[in-house]
């Protein structure tokens, strides 16, 4: 029996692509602005210190009820330089969603072109120093409480939720990465919940000097200037030296700036014990989402702000409001009161 071979002029010619389609994010955007998620820079989830940090780090708000804790791994709390790797992800995202571009939290990257963005090297030491950043990262844990009515809410995730070397060179150098971030950090950047870096962020050597620019461009944003108690700068940069010599650090960073002008955006000097950051007005050329409408508040309208929406980090309000804003109000600062209130008034505590 002869069978008869039918034609469907229809069929492609190709067969059909048998492999998974838009499951992952590829970062391929080379002239992406660096960007940081503002979560990770309302406290000191990264060491800064250069050797393994095995402390456990606590936050808890004004009232005791909502804290987060920061819990590290066999191989330490992920550090500030790991981060790098985060900066890198987020900014590939953030590029991609400006463009219109669908993305994911499993992205996709050439070991090369993240080690060139985040000015690393790119030899040996550069690929190994990228492994251990992976793995810090998806050790660190992160545990917060949610507090709503009578409820509460546990919630426990690692930084990255997994990382994966998708091909390795024959002399073990990884050449493409795949990265699965954690919903805490996909949520800040789907929310435009981030601020853009300078890019002579990666050229600071000191872990202190990091740490203090990101506290500067999140508090100071395109205000004139933002003044810190050297106490409350401490724990917000969560070293671990003592008062005495965490001064001294800064009194070297504050001396090196004199005279090089080497800190990104702000310049940084030391008064009777207050850091005082000054906008350098190197922002306007890349602002980030929130600071498109350039007016500032008054620094007593975060105070009372704090007191009509308890509980919640006032400069994340401040975004949101800034976002949400079509033109600058006649009055800023009562205009952001009301915001505030009103976001109490229907979202209660975070």
């Amino acid at each position: 029996m002869v069978c008869e071979i039918t034609k469907d002029i229809d069929r492609s010619p190709l067969l059909p692509d048998r492999q998974e389609q838009g499951d992952f994010f590829v970062c391929d955007i080379f002239d992406a602005a660096p960007k940081g998620d503002m979560a990770s820079m309302a406290h000191p989830i990264f060491s800064l210190s250069t050797k393994p940090d095995h402390r456990v780090r606590r936050y808890e708000d004004e009232t005791g009820k909502n804290y987060l804790e920061v819990k590290p791994s066999a191989d330490g709390l992920a550090t500030i330089h790991d981060r790098d790797v985060l900066i890198y992800c987020i900014s590939q995202i953030m590029a991609a969603l400006n463009k219109g571009q669908k993305v994911s939290r499993t992205v996709r990257l050439t070991a090369f072109d993240m080690l060139k963005a985040t000015n690393r090297a790119t030899d040996g030491r550069g690929y190994e120093g990228l492994k251990s950043a992976l793995t810090r990262l998806q050790g660190t844990q992160i545990e917060t409480n949610i507090v709503t009515g009578e409820t509460e809410q546990l919630d426990i995730f690692s930084i990255i939720d997994r990382a994966r070397i998708v091909r390795e060179t024959r002399d073990g150098r990884m050449q493409e990465i795949e990265i699965q971030l954690s919903d805490w950090v996909f949520n800040a950047i789907e929310a435009h919940e981030v601020l853009t870096l300078h890019r002579n962020y990666f050229r600071l050597r000191k872990p202190l000097e990091r740490r203090i620019y990101e506290i500067a461009r999140k508090h100071c944003g395109q205000q004139k200037e933002w003044k810190i108690s050297l106490g409350a700068l401490q724990r917000k940069c969560g070293s671990a030296s003592t008062p005495r010599e965490f001064k001294r650090l800064v009194n070297n960073i504050v001396a090196q700036d004199k005279e090089h002008d080497h800190m990104p955006d702000y310049a940084v000097r030391l008064v009777d014990d207050m850091v005082h950051f000054i906008n350098r007005g190197s922002l306007s050329a890349t602002p980030a989402l929130s600071d498109e409408i350039t007016f500032h508040l008054d620094p007593e309208t975060h105070q009372k702000a704090r007191r009509v929406a308890p509980g919640w980090d006032v400069y994340v309000l401040e975004r949101e409001w800034r976002e949400w804003m079509t033109e600058p109000p006649r009055n800023p600062d009562a205009a952001f009161i009301g915001f505030c209130k009103k976001v109490f008034e229907k979202r209660g505590r975070p």
